[in-house]
């Protein structure tokens, strides 16, 4: 097995572990920092939204010898407003203007053909209006709330509304850190765009359902025990499922990677940045929050019950009450014997470490005494 794969089971049984819920206070301030660093972005420089959505003219070009800074240069002279220039193919160029209407469009058209030593005829004008891309906005919007509705609905039947609360927060985190990224960077918002940030709703919700679904399982009569509280159980949860989040992320990641570094940096593809940031930055924030925010978001809601709140107190009683008997907070488990599968009343640490062998309980018993008949 390679060593990933040894981490990966020690993991799932516990014999290491990292305190994630343990230090959730630096994840929280971690993610506030960020999140207040997106929605600053977003009020300062906003959001550079495409044709499709504030209506304008796409002029497609044939092969030409001029350079990309002088087709945006005549597009916004004859024009007056801002222009984005994409070479396509062979010296061929797509060239985007906000703000134009038909009168205007034939005037650039004409402007260009001069300009860029092409016939006009040969160039391809198409007309986008504004009210097109307000009911592109308007069918996300309505998209996006009817899923996070279902979302809440599905994970409190499914789960409980606890869980449910702090996927949606999660949700929310995921969603505003990949806006702001696009604020930040300047990238054009298009369907594109959309599509992308609805995709990112699933690949966030798939490692954080994992946990919670481990979680579950393990939390099972937690309160028939006296051996973990149930943020130590969320901690094992998310250890338990670490590496498997981890390679489904790096997996998902190495594609869209390609997509947005190679196809839209190296090669110049501008069109295939509008889809792939929007996945890139959702799906490691989703990652991120699945881990960090989610699980420790449950168990701050859990931790504040009434029967946790004293189911705390009996795990860290038995713990000082061993530990002033000079005993060892950490007893050895039978093999196999999971959380999940049946508690010991005995005390254990928050994080569990290497495990010993337990001893043969049986060694000797059951034996006949005297000479064999």
């Amino acid at each position: 097995m390679s060593k990933l794969g040894n981490l990966g089971a020690r993991l799932y049984r516990g014999e290491v572990g990292y305190d994630f819920v343990g230090k959730r206070k630096i994840w929280y301030g971690i993610s506030i920092l960020i999140t207040i660093t997106a929605i600053l972005g977003l009020a300062v420089r906003g959001l550079n939204m495409g044709i499709e959505f504030e209506g304008g003219a796409v002029f497609n070009t044939p092969k030409t010898t001029a350079s990309v800074a002088q087709a945006e240069e005549s597009a916004e002279k004859a024009s007056g407003h801002d222009a984005i220039v994409q070479k396509l193919g062979e010296n061929e160029m797509r060239i985007q203007i906000a703000g134009v209407d038909i009168k205007k469009s034939d005037q650039i058209k004409k402007a260009l053909a001069e300009d860029l030593d092409v016939k006009a005829g040969d160039i391809n004008a198409d007309l986008v209006g504004p009210s097109w891309g307000e009911q592109i906005a308007n069918k996300a919007w309505q998209g996006l709330a009817i899923f996070i509705i279902l979302v809440v609905i599905y994970l409190a039947i499914a789960f409980e509304w606890r869980m449910a609360l702090a996927a949606l927060i999660a949700l929310i985190h995921d969603i505003t850190i990949t806006v702001g990224v696009y604020a930040l960077v300047g990238f054009e918002v298009t369907p594109g765009t959309v599509i992308g940030l609805l995709t990112i709703l699933g690949y966030s919700l798939y490692d954080t359902v994992v946990v919670f679904d481990s979680l579950k399982e393990q939390s099972k009569d937690i309160t028939k025990q006296t051996r973990y509280t149930y943020s130590e159980i969320a901690n094992r949860s998310i250890n338990g499922t670490l590496v498997r989040s981890i390679n489904t992320t790096v997996v998902a990641l190495l594609p869209v990677g390609g997509l947005l570094f190679i196809g839209g940096g190296v090669l110049g593809a501008g069109m295939l940045n509008d889809i792939s940031l929007s996945l890139f930055v959702g799906l490691a924030a989703g990652a991120y929050s699945s881990i960090f925010i989610a699980t420790p978001l449950v168990a701050d809601f859990k931790e504040r019950e009434p029967q946790m709140k004293a189911l705390k107190k009996r795990v860290l009683a038995k713990r000082a009450a061993a530990a002033a008997k000079g005993e060892s907070a950490e007893t050895p488990e039978p093999e196999g014997d999971e959380p999940q599968d049946g508690y010991e009343d005995d005390a254990a640490p928050a994080v569990v470490g290497p495990r010993t062998q337990p001893a043969s309980r049986n060694r000797g018993r059951g034996r006949p005494s005297g000479k064999r008949r």
